[in-house]
């Protein structure tokens, strides 16, 4: 067997007949992408806050909603917290005009959503893990306070702390139940229902639901200034 390296560049002339058959897609795909779903009244960051931000909050609030109504028709039960990770949005969401390809920029991976049960004592290793990373992975159904220190001041779910007599659904991406991003916390869970619901799709369909954006930072992961 032989090869050779072939450079793709501006010199290699392109061969009309492909180009005539793909041109008519191509322009279908752009049109569906371009397609405006939205308004964004003001460009969101990943990196607009150090604990959280409007676009975390945004995307993990909505997907929290979305994700226990699949949930909850096939199991009668409610989540109680819904984590993303914060390396999962991949671009700013621009002043302006929203799209479908908005989001496919925003969140590219074909990362699905599931429901992941959890004994307590895994909740708090949960909570730890996000007081010692100290970013802004996007969170819902959970508040925690940290100290000037670092350390975890306050650690609440759903308003409550942590009870020892139960166990906890947690939402999240099929890439953190598989311990993406060192979330060992999710290793050997209670149960796991997957939903098939690609987070993606979950904010394309949020994006139809609304006609202007507004999220918020709040304080649902804050660390208190000595």
């Amino acid at each position: 067997v032989e090869g050779r390296e072939l450079l793709v560049t501006d010199t290699i002339v392109g061969v009309d007949s492909i180009e005539n058959l793909v041109r008519p897609y191509r322009k279908r795909i752009n049109e569906e992408l371009d397609e405006p779903l939205a308004y964004c009244p003001k460009t969101l960051s990943k990196t607009d806050g150090e604990l959280n931000t409007a676009l975390g909050n945004m995307i993990v609030d909505n997907a929290f909603k979305k994700t226990n109504a699949i949930f909850n028709k096939r199991t009668g039960k409610n989540i109680d917290i819904m984590l993303l990770n914060h390396g999962g949005m991949r671009s700013i969401i621009s002043e302006g005009t929203v799209t479908t390809r908005t989001a496919y920029e925003v969140m590219p991976f074909e990362n699905y959503a599931v429901v992941v049960e959890l004994k307590p004592e895994k909740i708090v290793q949960l909570a730890e893990y996000l007081a010692k990373r100290k970013r802004a992975h996007p969170l819902s159904g959970l508040q925690l306070t940290l100290n000037p220190d670092g350390s975890i001041k306050e650690f609440l779910v759903q308003g409550k702390p942590v009870d020892s007599n139960r166990t906890y659904f947690v939402g999240t991406s099929n890439y953190l139940a598989n311990l993406g991003d060192n979330a060992i916390f999710f290793e050997n869970p209670i149960s796991m229902v997957e939903t098939d619901y690609l987070l993606r799709n979950m904010l394309i369909d949020y994006f139809k639901e609304v006609d202007t954006i507004a999220p918020l930072a709040d304080n649902r992961f804050i660390k208190l200034i000595p």
